[in-house]
C-alpha cells in the first residue's frame, strides 16, 4: 500500500475523516496477513514508511503507524503519505547449547 490520504476534505468531519482512515489502514494489514504463508516462512513482516505533507518519507516501526497518524492530525497537516509493503520473515532459530545438554544427561 502506497497512498496518500488527505486529512482535511471539505464538508467532512475530521475527526471521522481520521477514523476512517486508521480503519483502512487496519483492513489493509488485516488481509494481509491472511494471506497463506509460503513453506519457509514464518509471519508476515511489514515495512513501513510515514511522511507528513511533502516531506520525504522515513522508516517507522510498526507498531509507531497510529501514534504517527495521530500526530499529523495534532500538527494541523494537510495530508500525509503512508507506505507499507509486506515481505517474509524468518524467525532465527534458537540453538541449544552444549552445556544444557550435558547437565541434562549427567542427571
Amino acid at each position: 500500500m502506497k497512498k496518500t490520504f488527505k486529512l482535511k476534505v471539505e464538508n467532512k468531519n475530521s475527526d471521522r475523516l481520521l477514523e476512517a482512515i486508521k480503519h483502512e489502514i487496519r483492513k489493509y494489514i488485516k488481509r494481509e496477513k491472511r494471506k497463506t504463508l509460503p513453506e519457509d516462512v514464518d509471519f508476515w513482516k511489514f515495512n513501513c514508511k510515514f511522511a507528513k505533507n511533502d516531506e520525504e518519507a522515513k522508516e517507522i516501526d510498526f507498531l509507531d503507524i497510529t501514534n504517527c497518524i495521530n500526530e499529523a492530525a495534532s500538527e494541523g497537516c494537510e495530508s500525509f503519505y503512508m507506505e507499507i509493503l509486506t515481505s517474509e520473515g524468518i524467525k532465527p532459530k534458537k540453538e541449544v547449547s552444549e552445556d544444557k545438554e550435558e547437565t541434562s544427561e549427567e542427571e
